[in-house]
């Protein structure tokens, strides 16, 4: 019995792949309440690349043919990402509205209707190129009930009410995977590939962890590379100090609720000045990026 569950499990996980750092894959999945879904993608490659090949479909409620189909637009840079999101702030709308801050930090909106953006946790996604996928969310052709869930008994459907993952949940990809799911699996266990966060997350929006080694700065964490901000709090219209033991490129700065922030800063080699008198009060994460294009993750406080 042990022997059968273990190839069970291991179905679960398998698929075909594509070719490790080689091409986008699906890197965040929101499904917020109402209106607020997003499906992030990220180019774990070397090169920027031409998304005007790309599309991304819903299979809703089980089906084998996909719902709603959009097609994408711009270019995502190496080791960046891409965020879609749905575009009604409007109330009235019968599908609910998406909030601001959320609709504010798409790169591209999916339209108000179709929209395959309107999942609800029971919905396979696809990502595909010039009609062939290269990522899957969910199981095609199966509806897993409310969610798909943690529970292999069930075949991690929510058959016998296990803990919902894809409904009222953001999805982000673990660091290990390097290329998306092209081939829809048998058992689809959302914790082999995924974490877990809860309703209305989307602050990792913007950025994602990767094994790959491309030539974006968010995939490159070097562990020999220190630094010193100072100070830290810092009050309006103070200039914080940042020394390092490597020359700086440049900065990042992202408000609690995701947002790319304005930062008035100047840098020389390894010392630069972060000027704070266009920063409103709050606590905000800070990538340092290194001519090298190695990273560091801080936080600054600004009061």
């Amino acid at each position: 019995m042990k022997s059968i569950l273990s190839f069970i499990l291991t179905l679960s996980s398998f698929s075909l792949i594509a070719q490790d750092c080689s091409e986008l894959f699906f890197s965040e999945y929101v499904e917020g309440s109402s209106n607020n879904k997003a499906v992030e993608i990220y180019n774990p490659t070397d090169a920027p690349i031409d998304l005007s090949s790309y599309s991304i479909e819903r299979y809703s409620n089980g089906s084998d043919a996909f719902t709603d189909e959009m097609n994408l637009s711009g270019t995502i840079n190496a080791g960046e990402t891409w965020i879609v999101t749905n575009s009604d702030t409007n109330s009235t709308n019968e599908f609910g509205y998406i909030m601001v801050e959320l609709y504010n930090m798409a790169d591209q909106w999916a339209p108000v209707y179709p929209s395959p953006l309107y999942m609800n946790g029971n919905d396979a996604m696809t990502l595909s190129k010039n009609g062939s996928i290269i990522d899957i969310i969910g199981k095609i052709g199966e509806d897993p009930g409310d969610a798909w869930t943690d529970d292999a008994t069930a075949g991690f459907t929510d058959a016998n009410g296990g803990a919902w993952w894809t409904k009222n949940h953001t999805l982000i990809r673990k660091a290990s995977v390097k290329s998306g799911v092209t081939t829809s699996p048998i058992l689809f266990n959302p914790a082999a590939e995924w974490d877990s966060l809860s309703i209305n997350t989307w602050t990792n929006l913007g950025t994602h962890e990767c094994d790959c080694s491309s030539g974006g700065p968010s995939s490159i964490d070097d562990k020999s590379t220190s630094f010193v901000l100072y100070p830290n709090p810092a009050t309006n219209n103070q200039t914080i100090n940042v020394s390092a033991n490597k020359a700086i490129k440049s900065f990042e700065l992202i408000n609690v609720i995701g947002q790319k922030v304005n930062l008035n800063y100047t840098h020389s080699n390894s010392q630069a000045y972060i000027h704070t008198h266009n920063i409103n009060s709050g606590i905000y994460s800070l990538t340092i990026i290194f001519e090298d294009n190695s990273i560091k993750n801080s936080s600054i406080v600004v009061n």
